[in-house]
């Protein structure tokens, strides 16, 4: 008995698993062999002493009604009332276990064999579900590894750990490639486990939650959460907004950032083959929010409008109608995935000069907001 405890310490230091995980498993190998020299309706109760270097196995038979559901799924683990008190003595009640051990040698080489099998089955599992669990903890953080090979559909295999992370095409920035040895930074998306593959893990460097998390790593404030990242919306490998935040008077979120000289933002920005970041602060009014996301361009005035559907109307002057809608509509997408809201352009007559001010009119048909709910919101 002591041989086979030390060989349960040896297998849980050699397969990186903790004592209690090896136990474990070991109990649901020796539970499996007695119900593989028996019957796999029998139930089982396995105890290890790991002080005293010792194990015992005892089959339970639970007295039970007549009519007891396990006398058809699992007949050998109940007895019924009557048979009980003619074999055990008339004061047994219902709900009563009848334990006796069951000496695993007394089946010989047979059982041996069947334990040794059950133990590594089960200790494999309990390394994998200890993998999974390490690993689904860290869904959502930046993970660094090596590529090993990028197959005929151009998906990057990458060394993590124990595990094998997969980069799909889909899932890399436009135009991005690796080859062997590179060493890439991606996020976990989540952990699967496929029947051919096995478990592996899969990344992405396309994601906003890709741009927060190494924000965070380049800017200290973002990090201990003085500044918020309140929302964040990208076109990979083009352009990405980012909405900040802060309840500190003394800290400019934007200045924190980007950085003295934009150290901080190009850092980022450099990890993404170039990606442009706007970083513009967070408002909880939806006008002034709005308004913010849609720079460079100078908004003349804009109304949202109520009901489910989150829509805002926004009135501009020919002159910045291009900066708001940006290259290939890519400042008005970003703005809207930013903010929540669909942005329609109004174009308005008149030039609107560097200070914002416009020689044009505003149609009388678009109204300036009244509403001043919002505002409550600065006060909580």
């Amino acid at each position: 008995m002591e041989k086979i405890v030390d060989i349960i310490e040896a297998m849980a230091h050699e397969k990186n698993i903790s004592l209690d995980s090896a136990v474990d498993a070991f109990k649901e190998a020796l539970i499996k062999t007695a119900k593989r020299c028996t019957t796999f309706s029998s139930h089982f109760e396995a105890n290890v002493n790991m002080a005293k270097k010792d194990y015992s196995v005892e089959q339970i038979i639970t007295v039970a009604k007549d009519n007891d559901p396990r006398f058809q799924t699992a007949k050998d683990s109940v007895i019924t009332l009557e048979d009980a008190h003619e074999q055990y003595g008339a004061d047994l009640e219902i709900g009563d276990e009848l334990r006796s051990d069951f000496i695993l040698e007394e089946h010989g080489r047979t059982a041996s064999f069947n334990l040794f099998k059950e133990l590594q089955y089960h200790i494999q599992r309990q390394v994998e579900a200890d993998l999974f669990e390490k690993y689904r903890d860290k869904v959502g953080s930046v993970m660094i590894g090596t590529v090993n090979r990028i197959d005929d559909q151009d998906n990057t295999f990458i060394e993590i750990g124990e595990l094998k992370g997969i980069l799909s095409q889909r899932n890399r920035i436009k135009g991005e490639k690796f080859k062997r040895g590179d060493t890439v930074k991606a996020l976990l998306r989540y952990v699967s486990i496929d029947p051919e593959m096995g478990m592996f893990l899969e990344l992405t460097r396309t994601a906003p939650k890709f741009l927060e998390k190494l924000m965070a790593k380049e800017v200290p404030e973002i990090e201990d959460e003085s500044v918020l990242i309140m929302s964040s919306a990208r076109i990979p490998g083009q352009r990405a907004k980012l909405a900040l935040k802060t309840d500190y008077p003394n800290i400019d979120p934007i200045g924190a950032a980007v950085g003295v000289k934009g150290t901080r933002i190009n850092a980022v920005s450099s990890e993404l083959k170039g990606e442009n970041i706007d970083c513009v602060e967070y408002s909880v009014i939806p006008e002034v929010f709005i308004t913010r996301a849609l720079a460079p361009a100078i908004i003349q005035s804009l109304k949202v409008i109520p009901g489910k559907e989150k829509k805002a109307i926004a009135n501009i002057t020919s002159d910045q109608k291009a900066k708001a809608i940006g290259k290939s509509g890519i400042n008005i997408r970003l703005a809207s995935m930013l903010t929540g809201y669909a942005i329609e352009l109004n174009e308005i007559e008149g030039i609107t000069d560097r200070t914002g001010e416009s020689s044009g009119n505003i149609p009388a048909e678009i109204e300036k907001t009244t509403n001043t709910d919002a505002l409550a919101d600065l006060f909580k």
